[in-house]
């Protein structure tokens, strides 16, 4: 186990020595209250040495190496001088996001069992109501001062901002805990190695085309973390992180002519925000070379309007990932529109592009078991449907303390790792991967097995139809397939005999492909609920318990 000589921590001490003027954030100027919003420039030299006070300073009041630090901050400044001086101790920040709720939030809180905990002052609240979660915290740091309870990050700030001696830090050593959604399950504790990092850093800049001169709009703000430690300048727009769908078009386009980034990641619900503006109000965004969407599938009319607001040489991208491994693959919104949609609209699944540098994909056997050791034998050929599964140094080991989680999603390959993606799709002839859905979503009537993404993407092509989603209801090996329907609203029957003919078309509609025939039930509802990471993801298991109260 080789010593960490390059990664986040060292990314960020490299740039500051070499780059120390160069900016390394943008982010909103608190302290100005204008509009339109005012930013401020943060360089490489004062981020590095704000996270070496911080370092010093958290040093002094007992966060040592290994500890396990609830992480509880806003984006911005704070949040990433915080993270960069953890990695500095050694200590192992906690990544939970409270838009699970305040149940899930304190389920995962006593499940991680934190040394201490650095947050807003909010949180202290929980820990007065709910203690016994909060027991294994013996200090606590708040971003700013309330009742006096907990060390003031102010006051433990140091004043020395001299290099601060990073720990003797291995790959193999936690760099952080990352919790899932839990959208399509329990949230877990993902435990992310320095090495995870390294190689994601790898595989973006060998595949992803990002690199040191590119200014990067970030609608996901811990992705910020890895921006800056690649030596590029982050910009963190002002917006609600739990709200992408809500965020204001006019803001995010005033900042983008302002300060002109080149590469720009968000949600399809963020971008369907701007897009839908600028195709509106005719505005272009020429100085984007390279945009990324994730966190759900991401509409055809989507990839067109943001192409037609982009310069003719520059380009959509559409990665897929998870958190326990990313980034894996990719496609440009180019080939998408040109060569894969059509196959798409035919129920074909959703192609997600060929594997980037340093991934390793397959395809296996559909399993619900644990599978403990690889098995050659149980690779499907190219074509054929089975469970997505990816080896590399981007994907995670394990998730804290869940050793039958684990054991179910992942494969013991010799040293190395196999992660179940919890997805099913197949290769193509030319090595891309095609994505048909979660492999716990799918229904089984008893008779056949009917994929999500594949079945819903027929009945997407009705224009009364904004999206679907395709959920069972009953016995899971017996399930009854629905097809539940969120409307266009202008384009919504208000009467009980029109909704009655669009349901016949839509059910006419489905008859036409194998992928999406013999559902015999449609239901419609105003507003699908979505994950709150993204605003995109169809939380489809509370949608099927809906359905159930519908379907007699």
């Amino acid at each position: 186990m080789s010593q960490i000589t390059h990664g986040l921590i060292a990314g960020v001490i490299e740039y500051a020595e070499r780059y120390p003027d160069k900016t390394a954030l943008i982010i909103h100027d608190r302290s100005r209250s204008s509009r339109p919003v005012a930013y401020k420039e943060i360089t490489y030299k004062k981020l590095n040495n704000d996270s070496n006070r911080y370092a010093n300073g958290l040093k002094k009041i007992g966060i040592k190496r290994g500890m396990k630090v609830l992480f509880l901050v806003r984006p911005g400044l704070e949040f990433i001088s915080l993270t960069f001086s953890l990695g500095k101790i050694g200590a192992v920040p906690i990544f939970i996001d409270p838009g699970m709720g305040k149940k899930a939030l304190l389920k995962c809180v006593a499940e991680v069992e934190p040394d201490a905990m650095i947050t807003v002052p909010e949180v202290l609240l929980l820990k007065w109501l709910f203690p016994r979660h909060f027991n294994s915290i013996k200090r606590s740091i708040v971003t700013k001062s309330w009742l006096g309870v907990g060390s003031d990050l102010r006051s433990i700030l140091s004043d020395n901002p001299s290099d601060f001696s990073p720990a003797d830090t291995t790959e193999d050593d936690p760099f952080a805990i990352v919790f899932t959604t839990g959208s399509t399950g329990t949230p877990k504790g993902v435990v992310y190695q320095h090495r995870t990092m390294i190689a994601q850093i790898e595989t973006i800049r060998e595949s992803l085309f990002l690199n040191e001169n590119d200014v990067v709009l970030e609608a996901f703000a811990p992705f910020a973390l890895r921006d800056v430690a690649m030596g590029a300048t982050c910009l963190l727009p002002k917006m609600d992180p739990s709200k992408p769908a809500e965020v204001d078009p006019e803001s995010i386009i005033s900042v983008i002519d302002s300060h002109r980034p080149t590469f720009a990641f968000g949600s399809p619900a963020f971008w369907g925000r701007i897009a839908t503006f600028c195709v509106k109000k005719s505005i272009g965004l020429p100085s984007l070379k390279n945009i990324m969407l994730a966190g759900a599938p991401v509409p055809f009319q989507l990839i067109e309007d943001l192409k037609s607001v982009l310069d003719d040489d520059n380009e959509v991208h559409t990665p897929y990932g998870a958190t326990e491994a990313l980034p894996l693959t990719s496609i440009g919104g180019t080939e998408i529109l040109e060569r894969t949609a059509l196959h798409t609209s035919r129920g074909g699944g959703i192609c997600v592009g060929r594997a980037l540098h340093g991934v390793e994909l397959k395809i296996l056997e559909i399993s619900d078991v644990a599978i403990e050791q690889w098995d050659e034998e149980l690779i499907l050929n190219v074509g054929e449907i089975g469970e997505i599964v990816v080896k590399g140094d981007m994907v995670t080991r394990e998730y804290f303390k869940r050793p039958k989680e684990t054991a179910m999603s992942k494969i013991r390959d010799g040293a190395t790792i196999w992660h179940r993606m919890g997805d099913v799709g197949y290769l193509d002839e030319q090595g891309r991967l095609w994505c048909c859905g979660r492999k716990n979503h799918r229904v089984i009537t008893g008779n056949r097995t009917i994929l999500t993404l594949p079945c819903e993407s027929i009945f997407n092509q009705h224009p009364a139809v904004f999206r679907s989603a395709l959920v069972g209801v009953g016995e899971k090996a017996h399930q009854r397939p629905v097809i539940v329907i969120e409307p266009v609203k202008e384009k919504m029957p208000k009467d009980k005999a029109g909704r009655s003919e669009l349901t016949t078309e839509l059910l006419e509609l489905g008859e036409q492909n194998d992928a999406s025939r013999g559902i015999e039930d449609v239901l419609f509802h105003s507003k699908f609920p979505v994950d709150y990471r993204h605003n995109a993801k169809i939380l489809r298991e509370k949608l099927a318990k809906w359905a159930a109260t519908k379907i007699r």
